[in-house]
């Protein structure tokens, strides 16, 4: 990616986030959780990319980590290709060559997970991926994550309500989101993840009445038989 694609890309998955009146969707695509195991094992990342651009999502979240969730940068790219929307690498990144590789992926945005993050690696990290053009959605679970990622420069902070993303263990807490949006200053891009519209989750109107910008929905979107639908009526 050249300079030029790179700075017309620069901003795209923030401002995306923020251009609507309503809570904003990033429609996640994955094919299996360690807690879930396979919930749509077969899915074809361009299909459900059209899918979710047709249903109002104002971006994607793409799982390119295959060992727990199947995906790969080839799901990213497709996705990209086929919905046009800005595209958020979802994983477990840590190092500089993560980075790199998620630029060199064509991510529009990537993941940082304070809890994964020691020392100055969080701000290190967040520094050289809005360098390389790429917005960053730094990921806290508590206050004390929260301190560290304003600290850290974070401007979108997503609450993940699941206890630990990498366990095979199911643990939500369907309130969290709820509990630390009066902790998020005006100025973040502030989004709700990890148990939005499933069963016995939290609802999208808890997610509007909290004043959240974004939703990342996932389960409740790839385990549905019509996503676009599905998305289309979580957005009324």
């Amino acid at each position: 990616m050249g300079f030029d694609e790179r700075a017309s890309r620069a901003g795209r998955f923030k401002q995306a986030l923020v251009a609507r009146d309503d809570v904003a969707v990033i429609a996640e695509i994955k094919r299996r959780s360690p807690s879930r195991g396979d919930l749509n094992a077969g899915l074809d990342p361009a299909e459900m990319a059209e899918a979710y651009r047709d249903g109002g999502a104002a971006c994607l979240s793409v799982l390119t980590n295959r060992e727990m969730f199947g995906g790969s940068g080839g799901d990213l790219a497709a996705a990209s290709l086929a919905s046009g929307l800005p595209i958020l690498r979802k994983d477990f990144i840590t190092t500089d060559d993560d980075v790199y590789e998620s630029h060199d992926m064509g991510a529009d945005a990537l993941l940082l997970i304070v809890a994964d993050l020691a020392g100055a690696q969080l701000a290190e990290l967040h520094e050289l991926a809005l360098s390389l053009g790429m917005d960053v959605l730094t990921e806290v679970k508590s206050e004390a994550e929260l301190e560290a990622a304003l600290e850290a420069g974070a401007d979108v902070i997503g609450v993940n309500q699941r206890h630990k993303p990498k366990s095979a263990a199911f643990t939500m807490d369907y309130q969290r989101a709820e509990r630390l949006a009066p902790l998020l200053p005006e100025h973040v891009v502030k989004v709700a993840e990890s148990g939005i519209a499933v069963a016995g989750g939290t609802t999208m109107a808890a997610v509007r009445g909290a004043g959240y910008d974004a939703a990342l929905i996932g389960e409740a979107l790839v385990t549905s038989g019509n996503p676009a639908e599905r998305l289309q009526n979580l957005l009324i």
